[in-house]
């Protein structure tokens, strides 16, 4: 037996002993935390600032106020417009986007639209440029993402378009609007379903990439202002056709192929990150990946960029009628909880600004029940503006647990703030966590505090009671287009039997409401000696956050 296989039977051992005797053995996850609550660093930031949406109008409403209901636009302050300006009949803005012999008949109306429905959440637009319109490629080719993957025939007439583009959204909402908005260069850059030459080969894409890259970019600087805010999302979590880092190679020290100058504007570099699905891991960690883009720039002289994630989570679960895709590339059970504290955490590590999200409720980007990962992502934005303070630990856990915390203190609001998950990569995970804190608290000794308690487990989520409810219905994984574990159940990708949904809206919603409702517990402490002792026994796969302020 190899090393390796050996590793793997001893590990697979000692999860069995540990965690299938249950009560039979007592404090498996140990964790101590100390906290110096005085020792304040940087601000953490907001990193569930971001969601994207897959079309013009597929923009969500505002909050609807329907009791129950939660809308992520508190914590959203950017939307991104996936594929905005072109790739296929529906994306392409002209008044006839089959007439060949008209290329400037405009109709920038959709994309007006979209972007009043974003300010209207109190966010800010992130479009993605691209892709190329049909009837501006030589030999147009629709990819498997259904829009088309070539570039431009004639990057004059493409530079036009994107300007004029540009200019509508200026005349519509003013040049200093929209000089605070962020702009994109096509998806995934470096991956051939998305842009590729008609010879296929890599050095063929890449140059057509960098060009379309520049004319863009000269393109919105002519019309919006030298300092627009733009940057490229790459894949880079799996390989492409080319090497992302030559784009940042030529951003740098190439020849712009529009102006003929040194280099051309950058201003983020974001790319995709997507595990295979719940309990199997990517290659890359996050940090991996963004690494591969931070290191290039930093190389070559682009050391103030901005870096974040711009699509991703989960790919896939149990698949439904059609695929195994999760919807919003989230699973609903609670594991989601600790697996999206998990990234928060590394993206606070790591000195990660973002990461962009298809959907936080049972109705995507609209109003609908929360999930666990809304109630995440809600409760760390009111984190995101506190600066960072030490939080180290000791622990004593079972083989692939972990249990991490981030804390922070905000002075203005004079709060301390801490998010802890006990994490696992597994559905099956049931070994629950001791945590203890001690934090040192010099700025409130002698003082009553108040200690509000979240925790997002079972408890305030409803997909537990879904799972019940649908082996009391039978609503089997064939009433599902796409897998069943995503908890975006108003959306047809998701639940599709008409029956199953008739029986969701009727009967169930309501009870869901009010089984994701997350409650808070609220304690009153007395400082003494400048420190304060709390703990909780954690579930698996949950998280826990306390707010810490003066009573």
């Amino acid at each position: 037996m190899s090393i390796k296989k050996l590793l793997a039977v001893i590990s697979l051992i000692l999860t069995l002993l540990f965690e299938g005797v249950g009560p039979m053995v007592s404090r498996i996850n140990d964790v101590a935390f100390r906290i110096d609550a005085s020792a304040t660093g940087e601000v953490i930031g907001n990193k569930v600032s971001n969601a994207n949406v897959w079309s013009l109008d597929s923009v969500p409403a505002p909050a609807t106020g329907e009791p129950g209901t939660a809308h992520p636009a508190a914590f959203l302050e950017y939307v991104q417009l996936m594929t905005a300006t072109g790739g296929s009949a529906q994306r392409d803005l002209f008044k006839d986007p089959s007439d060949k012999s008209v290329l400037n008949d405009y109709d920038f109306a959709p994309l007006i639209n979209a972007c009043r429905n974003i300010l209207a959440l109190g966010a800010k637009p992130h479009i993605k440029l691209g892709n190329v319109p049909l009837k501006y490629s030589a030999k147009p080719s629709i990819g498997v993402f259904g829009v088309n993957v070539r570039p431009p025939a004639d990057y004059r007439v493409y530079y036009d378009y994107i300007a004029a583009a540009a200019r509508a959204l200026v005349d519509e909402f003013g040049a200093a609007e929209v000089l605070g908005w962020r702009f994109g260069v096509l998806t995934e850059y470096e991956n051939a379903d998305w842009f590729k030459t008609e010879s296929g080969l890599a050095s063929d894409t890449l140059e057509a990439y960098c060009r379309l890259y520049d004319t863009t970019v000269a393109a919105l600087q002519d019309t919006v202002g030298q300092e627009v805010y733009v940057g490229a999302h790459s894949m880079s979590v799996a390989e492409g056709l080319w090497d992302e880092r030559d784009f940042i190679e030529h951003c740098a020290n190439g020849t712009n192929y529009c102006t003929g100058a040194k280099g051309t504007r950058l201003c983020y570099l974001s790319s995709s990150f997507y595990d295979s699905k719940p309990g199997e891991f990517a290659k890359l960690t996050l940090p991996q990946t963004i690494a591969i883009l931070r290191e290039k720039a930093e190389s070559v002289g682009l050391n103030n960029l901005a870096y974040g994630v711009d699509e991703g989570r989960i790919l896939s679960g149990t698949r439904g009628a059609a695929a195994s895709d999760l919807n919003m590339r989230i699973c609903g059970f609670t594991y989601q909880a600790a697996y999206d504290a998990r990234l928060i955490k590394q993206m606070a590590d790591y000195d990660i600004d973002y990461f962009s999200a298809w959907g936080y409720t049972t109705a995507g980007l609209a109003s609908g029940i929360p999930t666990v990962s809304y109630h995440v992502a809600n409760r760390f934005a009111s984190i995101s503006s506190a600066s960072r303070v030490p939080c180290d630990a000791s622990a004593c856990l079972i083989p692939g647990a972990e249990v991490q915390a981030l804390a922070g203190y905000d002075g203005d609001t004079d709060t301390v703030y801490i998010m802890a998950y006990n994490f696992k990569n597994s559905l099956d995970y049931r070994t629950a966590a001791d945590l203890s804190f001690i934090i040192e608290m010099p700025q409130f000794d002698g003082r009553d505090v108040k200690v509000t308690r979240y925790v997002v487990d079972d408890n305030a989520n409803f997909f537990d009671e879904w799972q019940l409810d649908r082996k009391r219905y039978s609503i089997t994984d064939d009433c599902f287009t796409w897998s069943p574990d995503d908890p975006c159940i108003e959306s047809y990708t998701t639940l599709s039997a008409q029956w199953a949904r008739d029986l969701y809206f009727t009967q169930l919603r309501g009870k869901y409401a009010s089984c994701a409702a997350l409650s808070p517990v609220e304690e009153t402490a007395h400082i003494s000696r400048s420190r304060l002792k709390i703990g909780i026994s954690l579930a698996p796969n949950a998280v826990v956050f306390y707010e810490i302020k003066p009573a």
